[in-house]
């Protein structure tokens, strides 16, 4: 079960009219692509998926699941959606609400073991190794751990264990952790024991989440184990751990290597011509997807399928979504711009060294990373600053000046939705 509803505020207008797992990421994936590719590579082949916020653009890029071999007639991938039905009418109220109001798919089928998993995640897992650690130790529940940041501690849900490896301890995002060992959100259940514990929280309904409220518990109640995962592991919540994760994959020596042969992360795929690269191009330390035209200078950066740069123009430290066009003399300084963006000639996004946070948004835009929302059109010889947010699809009528100084915003936002 694969929780994908997540509506990623924390990543400001990538989110806009996207769920978070379909946010595309390394230039020819998208979130989710991880998760799924880790269910394919584990010999996982019946998956539910579930979905809530902006489910279009997740749902069209699954499809049936060919790509990750899970189109079946038995078996294979489920969406499972928010549903009306005479017994409740309600948006999910947290991840435990969200597998307990799917408990009929469960119910369905042949298995002893549930493995619940967060679409939201970069890396690459082998689930099947967690899984025999979980009855190796005759678990009813296993969690899985990383060793995080002290830093970034209060973030996480944080558990203790004892020699063993059971989990004594659950704090769920607390100001002062005991500890650096963090729930990675994915969890192996034995099946009965998971129906019984959803079907018990909902009658107590003190709460509907994995971490916050049933974990917690069932560590007084059970046998809860902590299994250890040690290769990367990303949280890509925030823009500057997303932007972070992405500037990972083009170091030379990288953590989380794509190229590794049996690494397998599969995508559906959009069929692009192959890369071109003009005479007076100049391109370093990046990745160059296919389809894209680079005739101008590309360097620390991250170029999807499909995107033109033309001649006169520097995109540095950036990631540049599909089918974008950037005119000639244009400079794109860390920054990430959206889908079909076209930024006129003579523009500077990233511009100064001013690094006031979004005024709007000032604790999710404030390390000097800009946005450009999907299909806005930026007009010729703008300037726009660090921490700002040009909402998707604005024109160039939607500027009041050439300058956007940093923490400004252009385009409104009504009523939970983007103008379109």
């Amino acid at each position: 079960m694969i929780l994908a509803g997540g509506a990623g505020e924390r990543l400001s207008i990538l989110c806009g009219a996207r769920a978070k797992p379909a946010v595309p990421f390394g230039g020819k994936y998208r979130i989710i692509d991880f998760t799924l590719s880790n269910c394919a590579n584990s010999g996982i082949d019946r998956v539910g998926i579930v979905t809530q916020y902006y489910p279009q653009s997740l749902a069209a890029h699954i499809g049936v699941g060919k790509p990750w071999d899970l189109d079946r007639t038995d078996g294979g991938i489920t969406l499972l959606h928010p549903y009306v039905s005479r017994r409740q009418a309600e948006w999910y109220k947290g991840t435990a609400d969200a597998i307990y109001q799917n408990l009929y798919f469960l119910e369905d089928q042949r298995c002893d073991e549930v493995v619940i998993l967060a679409g939201d995640h970069i890396y690459t897992m082998d689930y099947a190794q967690m899984v025999e650690y979980h009855r190796q130790k005759e678990a009813q529940v296993t969690v899985g751990i990383v060793q995080v940041a002290p830093q970034d501690a209060s973030r996480f849900g944080i558990v203790n264990q004892d020699k063993d490896g059971r989990i004594t301890e659950f704090y769920e995002k607390v100001a002062e952790p005991k500890g650096t060992s963090g729930s990675m959100g994915i969890y192996v259940f034995n099946r009965d024991r998971l129906v019984s514990c959803l079907e018990e929280n909902q009658e107590r309904n003190q709460g509907f989440d994995f971490g916050r409220d049933i974990l917690p518990r069932l560590i007084k109640e059970t046998r809860v184990y902590g299994y250890t995962f040690k290769d990367y592991w990303r949280d890509v919540g925030t823009v500057e751990a997303y932007w972070q994760a992405n500037m990972d994959l083009i170091v030379d020596l990288p953590d989380f290597n794509l190229y590794r042969p049996n690494l397998r992360v599969r995508t559906a795929l959009r069929a692009y011509p192959p890369v071109k690269i003009g005479p007076m191009a100049h391109v370093s330390r990046s990745i160059i997807c296919e389809g894209a035209i680079i005739v101008g200078q590309v360097v620390n950066s991250i170029i999807s399928p499909g995107v033109f740069i033309e001649g006169g123009s520097v995109v540095k430290d950036s990631i540049i979504f599909s089918d974008a066009i950037i005119d000639g003399g244009v400079v794109i300084d860390r920054s990430i711009l959206d889908k079909n963006v076209r930024v006129r000639e003579g523009c500077y996004v990233g511009w100064g060294r001013d690094f006031h946070p979004n005024e709007q948004e000032p604790a999710h835009l404030n390390t000097g990373i800009t946005l450009v929302g999907k299909g806005a059109q930026i007009p010729s010889g703008t300037r726009i600053g660090r921490n700002c947010k040009i909402n998707p699809w604005v024109t160039a009528g939607d500027f009041p000046s050439d300058l956007v100084a940093s923490g400004g915003t252009v385009g409104a936002k009504e009523t939970g939705r983007y103008r379109v």
